[in-house]
């Protein structure tokens, strides 16, 4: 695969990852950026490359940085990192009560799952 494919996917990747974990559809992406559902389906799907307005803009909807969004140079994409980083994103805009709740569910979980 290209360079350039592979940073064409891992953004298509993180657009997609953003969207969901900001609890958006398409279709409401679609309309507050002004355009038609498939165009934001086939950014996500890669086919479509998407500007650098449109990244500022996605990453601003999302509440993501831009630098993440677009990928470091050289970065090599890893959808598990991301998926950590954006929930370490969405927990650091909880309360700190909500934070201790979901702390308590996680070393719960652990524990329900044998690890120490």
């Amino acid at each position: 695969m290209a360079e350039n494919d592979k940073k064409s996917a891992a953004i298509a990747s993180r657009l997609r990852l953003a969207r969901e974990q900001a609890g958006l559809s398409q279709g409401q992406v679609a309309r507050i950026l002004q355009m038609h559902r498939p165009t934001i389906s086939e950014m996500e799907a890669g086919r479509r490359s998407v500007s650098a307005e449109e990244l500022v803009r996605l990453a601003e909807i999302y509440g993501v940085s831009l630098t993440w969004l677009a990928g470091a140079a050289g970065e090599v994409p890893d959808p598990a990192q991301d998926r950590v980083e954006l929930a370490a994103r969405a927990l650091a805009k909880l309360k700190d009560r909500d934070l201790d709740r979901v702390l308590e569910l996680l070393k719960s979980l652990r524990k329900a799952g044998g690890k120490p």
